[in-house]
């Protein structure tokens, strides 16, 4: 095996399967997935799961699959809802067959810097998260992606998960350095 691949494999055993450090924040941030082949030059069809599309452009280096090989990306061109992108280490449609369903990160050190007041949603996991009366109801454990808004799954101590939207009228402060969520429950998001 070689040194590059021990390296990857030595990574992998200290991280879960999305790439991210056991605790604490993000080593890698996913992108874009990569669905199949596009014609006879290398080309690749790829979906983009990324808030900053604008950032995927020719002669950037993303990381490629598990294993997070570093590839630079050689053209874009846009298709329907994705890209079809080349990479310029795989010059052939021989040669990105075997990249279907591979992921495409970034490392999470080079993502664009945020306004003021903003905040990447993996920053936010584990804070606490307590009402404007001051009552403590667990850590926030996930978030889900609707089509309206995210709803923010918040685990107790004791007890089933709580459900709560992500507007205005519910969260009303996040404290990014206190580490905690101030929330205010409207009638009926407390599970009974």
């Amino acid at each position: 095996m070689s040194s590059r691949r021990q390296a990857a494999a030595r990574r992998r055993s200290k991280q879960d399967r999305s790439g991210s450090p056991i605790q604490g924040e993000p080593e890698f941030l996913l992108i874009g997935k990569i669905h199949r082949p596009h014609g006879i030059k290398g080309e690749v069809l790829m979906s983009v799961l990324t808030d900053f599309p604008e950032r995927i452009q020719p002669g950037i280096v993303v990381l490629m699959g598990e294993e997070y090989e570093p590839v630079t990306i050689k053209h874009i061109r846009h298709h329907n809802r994705g890209l079809i992108i080349a990479l310029k280490e795989y010059p052939a449609r021989e040669d990105v067959e075997h990249l279907n369903n591979r992921g495409v990160f970034v490392r999470a050190a080079d993502r664009p810097p945020l306004p003021e007041g903003e905040y990447y949603l993996h920053e936010l996991i584990g804070m606490a998260v307590v009402t404007d009366e001051g009552q403590d109801l667990g850590v926030l454990a996930d978030m889900i992606e609707t089509g309206a808004n995210n709803v923010y799954v918040v685990r107790p101590p004791e007890g089933k998960d709580i459900l709560l939207p992500a507007i205005n009228d519910v969260i009303l402060e996040v404290d990014t350095k206190k580490r905690v969520i101030k929330v205010h429950l409207l009638e009926g998001l407390l599970p009974e």
